[in-house]
């Protein structure tokens, strides 16, 4: 679903990222795990087609990014790891433009803009423009924007940043129930934990190369579900227990 041939990235005389492979299969969420620095979202933003590499190819389903960039935009979603809006518009009239773009079905986009709002916890606050927001509500109103339209391939730059306990447990589930349904996910964050319970690769990214590619087996991850805090806040928020997240 996600390919990644020899990537390389320079900003003047510095190498943000040195013949990067990878791939991120259908139905996988993948974790891109590496210190501040590391060459994360400079990957990230390449591969979302943002900025050009100096060398080597990705492809989306097939479709080079770079070669085909509207076809292969259709079938990618991207969080930003600093999102950007247009300001004065309210949540529901960003998300109806996000739909509209995407050449959505406007109801069918409705129903599932509603029930992203309220797993997410930014009900009440959709008729607000975004201005009024504070950063984890936006980084909800981005994750929501880029699942929005169930992506074939879905690219994270610390996504859950900012997001409260409960925001968290649903977008995880959310991610498990797209990759359930054949999306491929590339998941980056510098959070360990995070990713531990979470994916089911990890790629290890170090100053801008694969230092180690792991299986979920390699690392001794936790089976998927709440942890022991996650299970304990739940109860105090009389929320259930959903094992996937």
């Amino acid at each position: 679903m996600l390919r990644i041939r020899d990537l390389t990235r320079h900003y003047g005389t510095m190498v943000a990222l040195s013949g990067v492979a990878l791939e991120v299969r259908a139905g996988e969420i993948v974790g891109l795990l590496g210190a501040n620095g590391a060459g994360k979202s400079t990957l990230l933003r390449t591969v979302a087609g943002l900025q050009p590499p100096d060398a080597g190819t990705i492809e989306v389903c097939g479709t080079d990014v770079w070669r085909e960039p509207l076809t292969a935009k259709r079938m990618l979603g991207y969080a930003a790891e600093e999102p950007a809006f247009y300001e004065e518009l309210s949540a529901d009239e960003y998300l109806a433009f996000v739909a509209a773009i995407r050449g959505l079905d406007p109801s069918e986009a409705r129903l599932r803009a509603h029930t992203l709002v309220t797993r997410l916890r930014l009900e009440g606050r959709t008729d607000e423009p975004v201005h009024h927001y504070s950063h984890g509500m936006r980084k909800k109103l981005s994750f929501i924007a880029a699942i929005l339209h169930r992506p074939p391939v879905l690219l994270c730059d610390e996504a859950l940043d900012g997001f409260d306990a409960g925001g968290a447990l649903e977008a995880k589930d959310e991610l498990r129930a797209l990759a359930g349904a054949g999306s491929a996910v590339l998941f980056s964050s510098h959070v360990a934990e995070t990713i531990e319970r979470l994916c089911d690769r990890v790629v290890l990214l170090h100053q801008g190369t694969v230092a180690r590619v792991l299986d979920r087996s390699q690392w001794g991850a936790p089976a998927p579900g709440p942890s022991p805090l996650e299970r304990e806040f739940l109860a105090v928020a009389g929320a259930p227990v959903r094992e996937s997240a």
